[in-house]
């Protein structure tokens, strides 16, 4: 029997994350070290949002362990979706360099060649303060447990995983027709991490219609929270939209797969 698509996907990209992993690890003390740094940088964040509460009691109306909350499901899932498709952002550059020929030969996908090139243990430091934030804020935050609050946490971890997902994919698509497009995607993809670490009152009401209905950035981590937390959407939006995550995170998962797609289709090699 043939092996499922999304089976063999997995399994392939195991094996060459693996292999990067496994080259990596020659080198131990380097590997933890990288690690290490990656964890205190990644952190610098959050000493950024401790100092805004060392001078005011609470930012946009909500207090800190709400917004440290906010910071640890946003790093999370950002964080997830960095290790798992971050260096599809290096399209641009196999384009230009004409390595992107290659992987296309290659009985496997160009997308999981993409975004397995590199895998390094080190990425997984990222992870580290993001953890340890959310499990803070979790026992800080003033909320009403329900089963249905602590269900939402880790389905708006996972979800906004994939929403970041489908954005990689999708930023690294546009650049097979914009090849020097990769500042322009970072925006959307390392600027919306940051935009969804902070309370979305924070922003303009314009802005924020745009990171909901536009980007749907506000689906990562804002409109789940707002359940948990019990907080009323400063858009005035309807109660079920608390809970469309999972199928913005579909819908912009679909777009990056149709997108890349059609770059594929598009593309026509370098001639060289």
């Amino acid at each position: 029997m043939a092996e499922p698509v999304v089976t063999g996907t997995v399994r392939v990209y195991g094996v060459l994350a693996w292999a990067w992993i496994r080259a990596a690890a020659q080198y131990p003390v380097s590997m933890v070290l990288l690690a290490l740094a990656t964890a205190i940088v990644t952190g610098l964040d959050v000493a950024a949002i401790v100092l805004l509460f060392a001078h005011a009691p609470r930012i946009a109306g909500f207090a800190a362990p709400e917004v440290l909350f906010l910071y640890g499901t946003s790093a999370l899932a950002f964080g997830i979706s960095d290790i798992l498709l971050g260096t599809t952002e290096r399209l641009g550059h196999h384009v230009r360099q004409g390595t992107l020929d290659a992987m296309l030969v290659r009985p496997v996908s160009p997308l999981v060649q993409i975004a397995t090139e590199e895998f390094s243990p080190r990425r997984f430091g990222k992870l580290v303060p993001a953890v340890l934030v959310l499990a803070y804020a979790l026992t800080r935050v003033d909320v009403a447990w329900t089963p249905g609050r602590a269900a939402m946490v880790p389905a708006m971890v996972a979800s906004g995983t994939a929403i970041f997902g489908g954005l990689w994919v999708l930023t690294g698509a546009v650049q097979f027709v914009l090849v020097d497009s990769h500042g322009a995607g970072k925006s959307m993809t390392y600027g919306g991490a940051f935009l969804t670490q902070y309370p979305m009152t924070m922003f303009a009401r314009d802005f924020v219609r745009g990171v909901t209905f536009v980007v749907p950035l506000a689906f990562v981590n804002w409109q789940p929270a707002l359940y948990v937390l019990d907080r009323p959407d400063p858009l005035g939006l309807p109660e079920p939209a608390r809970f469309a995550s999972p199928a913005v995170a579909v819908l912009v998962c679909g777009l990056g797969a149709v997108a890349w797609r059609a770059g594929l289709r598009r593309y026509r090699s370098t001639g060289s």
